[in-house]
């Protein structure tokens, strides 16, 4: 899940440099596209070897459903991205494993224990310092801000339905089939505000491609290893991801807020993997 964050982190920097110039939605289009493609030698290799049977999803619909709610989330997150500082965006994002630890425990039927829930309650405090010093800057921020948090309960339903997901289909099915769909979703929105992207633009958006294929790819992994909520608490470890980038690509330095928020998301992360690590042997795939 850690490596996961790594990757998603560094795919939302470069798509908020990409959303500057190009329309979000095309950028998320041409994103998903490549994500497929870069997972084409792993797809066809299966196929040569077993049949085009293997990448067909014993849960077809709960694919489909998947990939609605996905879109969702990735349009609203991916419109208001340009608009708000990196760390910022990803602190919003951290209303996201609220929202997947109750619907765990009210959809899944996981028990979600109250060490998750301090952990959880920690960490969404240190995101609440993070971005204390931002909420004055004017209704347009605001605005964008709400738009942001609107996406939280998309992306919940997405890690949830994953989670069920991963009890019948292998993790490279999902990843595979989530960029078909969140590609083919947004191909009519990407055809209306088409526009011509630079070479730069176009090497960008592979390396989004691969980025995400691998975040998604460690997440359904993590959610096939673990209950979806213990991984919760572990997301807001991309804070810290999150102030990485944006130092390095946006020379965002991280103030006061940031650092004294990040010390208690790390302390709430680095607590709950520990006691999660005593109380749980999982058992390696067979």
């Amino acid at each position: 899940m850690t490596a996961s964050g790594a990757a998603i982190c560094g795919l939302n920097s470069l798509m908020k440099s990409v959303s500057v110039d190009l329309d979000p939605m095309q950028a998320q289009f041409l994103r998903s596209l490549f994500g497929v493609v870069a997972m084409l030698p792993v797809i066809l290799s299966a196929v040569a070897t077993s049949g085009l049977s293997i990448w067909w999803p014993r849960s077809l619909s709960g694919q489909l459903w998947r990939g609605v709610a996905h879109t969702g989330a990735l349009s609203l997150f991916f419109i208001s991205l340009p608009h708000l500082p990196l760390s910022d965006a990803t602190a919003l994002g951290f209303t996201t494993p609220i929202w997947v630890m109750l619907g765990a425990a009210l959809l899944l039927r996981e028990r979600v224990s109250l060490a998750r829930w301090a952990a959880a309650g920690v960490g969404f405090g240190g995101m609440l310092i993070v971005i204390a010093p931002h909420w004055g800057l004017g209704s347009g921020s605001l605005f964008w801000s709400v738009v942001m948090l609107c996406s939280s309960p998309l992306f919940a339903a997405s890690a949830l339905i994953t989670k069920s997901l991963t009890r019948t289909e292998r993790p490279l099915t999902i990843v595979v089939w989530q960029g078909l769909t969140v590609s083919a979703l947004s191909a009519p929105f990407a055809v209306a505000v088409w526009q011509m992207p630079s070479l730069r633009h176009w090497v960008m958006l592979a390396t989004c491609g691969v980025l995400g294929s691998i975040g998604h790819y460690c997440m359904a992994r993590a959610f096939a290893l673990a209950n979806v909520s213990a991984m919760q608490p572990v997301r807001f470890l991309d804070m810290v991801w999150a102030g990485l980038y944006g130092l390095l690509l946006f020379g965002e330095w991280p103030g006061l807020h940031a650092l004294a928020g990040g010390a208690l998301i790390v302390s709430a992360t680095a607590w709950i993997a520990q006691r999660e690590a005593r109380s749980t042997a999982v058992r390696p795939p067979v």
